[in-house]
């Protein structure tokens, strides 16, 4: 591992290490359907596991967003959480709050302690990555800014732009995911990958959705990104492949290169 780089650590977790870390997500709409999911998921032991906020009916509530974010940390002990709304326009669900009322809540749920890393996308108002930068900064939670394209996939230079400019912003960690329409385009996003891993400071994640991106979700950590998304009971993005199939993928190539 190159000295010069950053590494987060989140409740033991290395994130930017050796290893790559498997993040499953939490997607149901209300807490019943979240404390079910939940149990089938915990035991299949991710990494890390990201509540899906932006399927949540009650976002609009405050108060029960904090109470679910503190019934999900008291279920999963010390597996860390990623809070995420995702943006409709990113590839989120529809929801009802406007931009300044979703920075209230993901700041009102930092200060809560009861989540590690939330996600926010970089092309958002840059006085709005600051607010949230700073209210995380301060209550010790880690700041994934990401960049989300369903449609196609930009040309790797540009990709890698993306990526430094999270750096660029305070990111703890930088996250790209593009739509491949090519085998091509699969190859620039992993080309995208390696050339940031001799540019970055800090720990990223990088994938190609769909169909044809899946085989960046098994390997693309072999290029550099530090996180890979898996189903752990129902997926929030395209491609992404049961846990246990790609933990034995992973730990089959880990053991094929000399890396265990």
């Amino acid at each position: 591992m190159d000295s010069s780089k950053k590494v987060v650590l989140v409740r033991g977790k290395v994130i930017g290490g050796n290893q790559p870390l498997i993040c499953t997500p939490l997607v149901g709409s209300d807490v019943d359907q979240i404390m079910a999911e939940l149990e089938k998921i915990r035991r299949k032991e991710p990494d890390i596991i990201e509540w899906r906020a932006d399927f949540f009916s009650d976002l609009d509530d405050s108060q029960k967003v904090i109470e679910t974010a503190s019934k999900i940390r008291e279920l999963v002990g010390q597996i860390p959480i990623l809070f995420t709304i995702r943006s409709q326009k990113e590839g989120g669900q529809p929801i009802a709050l406007e931009e300044k009322d979703k920075i209230r809540l993901i700041s009102d749920v930092c200060k809560s302690n009861q989540v590690d890393l939330i996600d926010y996308e970089m092309d958002n108002e840059p006085e709005n990555i600051h607010v949230l930068r700073q209210v995380s900064r301060e209550y010790g939670v880690s700041l994934i800014l990401s960049y989300h394209n369903f449609y196609s996939t930009p040309d790797d230079s540009s990709l890698v732009e993306k990526l430094l400019q999270a750096e660029s912003y305070g990111a703890d960690i930088a996250k790209i995911a593009v739509m491949p329409t090519s085998q091509e385009d699969v190859l620039v996003l992993l080309k995208a990958t390696q050339e940031a891993q001799k540019r970055l400071k800090i720990p990223m994640v990088t994938m190609s959705m769909g169909r044809l991106g899946a085989i960046t979700r098994m390997f693309g950590w072999v290029f550099g990104s530090n996180i890979t998304f898996a189903i752990g009971e129902k997926s929030s993005a395209p491609g992404q492949i049961p846990i246990e199939d790609l933990r034995s993928v992973i730990q089959t190539i880990q053991k094929s290169i000399g890396n265990v």
